[in-house]
């Protein structure tokens, strides 16, 4: 690539190839990465330097559940395993998925996956206090049973069962990401950061391991279009733009907002603290880091939103 080409990282959702309400078969998983990369094939042919990130949700989940219905014929793995497991199965069908894509109208932009490692600090708060919700929903007789049986950390969840309760650490370093950039550099597409990446901590020796957690998705995102310079931050969701008064006879949907306007959106709750919410602030984070903008945009409108014609664009203060 020339070295004035814009990089851009893209951060795709979880349910690109799973969404929440599917079965999930394996078929059904490769069938949503197709229409991902039918819907993306636009980007994926622009002339830039591509990373891309996606969600493991809910593929993580299931990934737990069959070491509940295993237990205890088949040893359970911990949680940076399962993220792990997650991010290269999603990546694999992604990774076919936007090659064929590209193939099928002759491009030969090659596709690659990294598995990330993202470290945290084992120190995090989170580590005392596990919020982040992962699975499936039990009854109370089953958490206690799973509980028990695999140590989870099993709470009860706004009235809809019990479900395992992880921390979410803040993300404070994507190892080997000067290599995601020279991959990108190289004109291939790049995935990594899959899931929030693979948790793993520090010893004092330097040496990684792992360590049970699930990093928020955009949080490493953003950290990642920061580390590597990236002139735009997108992320792709199922609603063509944030909106404030969301559902409300008053919705009103958001063009180009400066950060302080967000920010007066944010304070007043106007936005899901399990939807949109983690994503605006990551944007947030984005922006106010590098001074260069942030879109939240549908999936189908990704190079419209690059474009500034679709989307909610965040810049910086005037």
């Amino acid at each position: 690539m020339p070295p004035d080409t814009e990089r851009v990282l893209v951060a795709v959702g979880g349910n690109a190839i799973h969404p929440g309400e599917d079965v999930g078969t394996a078929e059904q998983q490769a069938e949503f990465a197709k229409r991902c990369g039918k819907s993306i094939l636009p980007l994926l042919q622009r002339p830039s330097e591509l990373i891309i990130t996606h969600g493991n949700g809910p593929v993580v989940g299931k990934i737990l559940m069959r070491q509940v219905l295993s237990t205890p014929d088949v040893p359970p793995m911990p949680m940076d395993i399962c993220v792990a497991h997650s991010q290269g199965g999603i990546a694999y069908l992604l990774m076919q998925a936007f090659e064929n894509a590209l193939r099928e109208v002759g491009d030969p932009r090659h596709v690659v996956c990294l598995l990330t490692q993202v470290e945290v600090d084992e120190n995090d708060p989170a580590f005392s206090h596990p919020t982040k919700p992962v699975g499936f929903f039990y009854s109370k007789e089953e958490a206690e049973k799973i509980q028990a049986e695999l140590g989870w950390c099993m709470r009860e969840d706004s009235g809809r069962g019990w479900r395992y309760v992880v921390p979410s650490p803040e993300p404070t370093h994507v190892a080997d990401i000067s290599l995601v950039s020279t991959v990108a550099a190289s004109g291939a597409v790049v995935i990594a950061g899959g899931g929030g990446g693979i948790p793993v901590i520090r010893t004092k020796e330097g040496l990684r391991q792992g360590i049970s957690a699930v990093i928020d998705k955009d949080k490493t995102s953003a950290k990642m279009a920061a580390l590597l310079n990236c002139d735009v931050f997108l992320m792709l969701t199922a609603v063509p733009n944030v909106s404030v008064n969301f559902g409300k006879p008053t919705q009103r949907p958001l063009g180009t907002v400066s950060v302080r306007e967000m920010r007066m959106h944010l304070s007043d709750g106007q936005f899901g603290v399990g939807s949109m919410q983690p994503k605006i602030e990551a944007a947030l984070r984005f922006v106010e880091n590098t001074g260069k903008p942030a879109l939240i945009a549908h999936l189908d409108d990704a190079v419209a939103a690059l474009n500034g014609v679709a989307g909610t664009r965040i810049v910086p203060n005037a």
